[in-house]
């Protein structure tokens, strides 16, 4: 019962990718919310730093829109799918090894005349940030490097750069305005 469940789920998911092949834009947003799971399970059980799933899935997200006239329809989907998961987990776990993400307090101080409060302020808002977040603003914001840029020194898409970028402004914002 249990693996005539998954295989019809299986072949559902075959039939959404080979539609959004084909140019499906609800049959692809269907895939997403389905697979979305998947991806972030497999995610959460290899990446230790819970702040940086969210990246690592959206950059599989990514990775599998711009892969999607690779699938061939007459294979599994799934192994196709986590292959691509795989890789990318891979990549960051690569990325996090090499040590390519600069840690908070590398982050300088900022100091304000008018509001020495403002210093003190500014690194715990920053302390807040994961250490993708903080490459994001260092590279787009501080070095003044366009995403495109900053995501190839970065080692990831420039969608996730502008979502990282994005996030960590917000997360900021909400720190220093509370």
């Amino acid at each position: 019962m249990v693996s005539i469940d998954r295989e019809e789920k299986s072949r559902g998911r075959q039939l959404l990718m080979e539609r959004a092949q084909n140019g499906d834009r609800l049959a692809f947003q269907e895939l997403f919310q389905e697979i979305g799971p998947l991806i972030t399970g497999f995610v959460r059980r290899r990446v230790r730093d819970q702040t940086e799933v969210e990246d690592v899935c959206q950059e599989a997200l990514i990775a599998v829109y711009k892969s999607r006239q690779t699938y061939q329809p007459t294979r599994p989907f799934e192994p196709w799918l986590f292959a691509i998961v795989r890789n990318v987990t891979g990549e960051y776990l690569k990325r996090q090894r090499l040590g390519w993400q600069e840690p908070a307090e590398n982050v300088p101080e900022v100091r304000v005349e008018d509001d020495a409060g403002l210093g003190i302020e500014l690194r715990e808002a920053f302390a807040q940030l994961s250490p993708n977040q903080i490459e994001a603003i260092r590279l787009t914001k501080i070095l003044g490097l366009s995403v495109e840029e900053a995501s190839q020194r970065a080692g990831t898409s420039a969608g996730s750069m502008k979502v990282r970028v994005h996030r960590a402004l917000a997360s900021l914002k909400r720190s220093i305005l509370r």
